[in-house]
């Protein structure tokens, strides 16, 4: 189902909630850490930063490594490390508490342009500019499988694992493909024909959607049982950037080079609300850990934080920051299921 287009004309009355002012150059990324009290910012001058998510103001001191550009970057699942991809070809893994560099893994010949974790930490994948995917073991500090060339000549943007971790998918710069591929052996499980260039992917927690961000300003969903395009989310009107899923499932955050950043309805692929307008391009977006406060990357030099709970508030659906309630099957009269007593006590809770 898709969702009506918005031109640039319109301007939204949503403000940021906050904004984050210090790097030199554009900022790639932009994390929430466990906490719920910072944020972490990457950029082309070359650093990481932590942020106080209340001051606005840097924490310590810049975190580098020389002074190549940092493209991509995203926090272990446990919170503890940060792994991040550089213009250099370099993956670096940095600790949390000391903000010191774990291991640097060397391979890629190219700018490293997207990163992900597997579920369990255990492993970390990266995409680079020179057409390969790569997967890291973060134990032993060690590549994980061979490098993975996608096909000649093509630029792997943006890479994601399944929630299972027995596949990750690629998204291509050059030909219109995303690709799935077996975690474990490296074989190309499936080819998936987009309608333009893939940027960004994210892929559900529940494994059964797979969610691509193209060139044409498009969104567009995809079932991994039979891997068939399922919906298109239309409204941005450039690249899009990034995209990222809530923790509860309910709503897709997307930033675009059209200057803004949006939320959309999961449960029926409608935008929420005006686009959140920006000074220059969006580049990244990150909920947090509770899903009330979105934080975006600009080419402005700088991020910014949105109040999600105010932003649903004002559209009348406040609801989609509650879990899904369980679905009870409809059953014939000759089945067993939940008696009146028992739906009484869950609406009741």
């Amino acid at each position: 189902m898709s969702s009506p287009i918005v031109g640039r004309q319109e301007i939204s009355r949503i403000k940021p909630h906050r904004n984050f002012e210090g790097h030199t150059k554009w900022v790639r990324g932009a994390i929430h850490l466990p906490g719920g009290e910072q944020i972490m910012t990457c950029s082309s001058d070359g650093s990481l930063r932590v942020w106080n998510l209340k001051s606005g103001k840097q924490i310590g001191e810049d975190w580098r490594d020389g002074d190549s550009p940092v493209w991509t970057m995203a926090l272990s699942p446990d919170g503890k490390k940060v792994v991040s991809g550089s213009e250099d070809g370099r993956v670096r893994l940095w600790d949390m508490d000391t903000g010191k560099i774990i291991v640097k893994w060397m391979g890629h010949t190219r700018p490293v342009i997207s990163v992900c974790w597997s579920r369990d930490g255990r492993r970390v994948l990266s995409g680079s500019d020179d057409g390969t995917a790569r997967q890291w073991d973060v134990e032993s500090g060690e590549a994980y499988l061979a490098p993975i060339k996608t096909t000649w000549h093509q630029h792997v943007l943006a890479v994601v694992y399944s929630p299972d971790m027995t596949m990750f998918a690629t998204g291509e710069a050059k030909r219109a493909f995303i690709k799935t591929w077996d975690a474990k052996t490296g074989e190309l499980v499936a080819t998936l024909e987009a309608a333009d260039s893939v940027w960004c992917l994210a892929w559900t927690q529940d494994g059964k959607t797979l969610i691509s961000g193209l060139r044409d300003g498009s969104i567009r969903t995809w079932s991994t049982t039979t891997w068939k395009q399922i919906a298109v989310l239309d409204g941005h009107t450039d690249p899009v950037e990034s995209i990222a899923i809530s923790p509860n499932g309910r709503i897709l955050a997307s930033a675009s080079f059209d200057k803004t950043a949006r939320l959309w309805n999961m449960d029926n692929n409608q935008h929420i609300g005006s686009p959140l307008q920006h000074p220059d391009y969006g580049s990244s977006v990150s909920f947090s850990a509770d899903g009330k406060l979105l934080a975006t990357g600009c080419f402005d030099n700088n991020a910014y934080t949105w109040d999600v709970c105010g932003i649903l508030k004002e559209a009348g659906l406040s609801e989609l920051l509650l879990d899904k309630p369980p679905v009870f099957a409809v059953r014939d009269t000759l089945s067993s299921g939940p008696t009146p007593s028992q739906l009484n006590l869950f609406l009741l809770g």
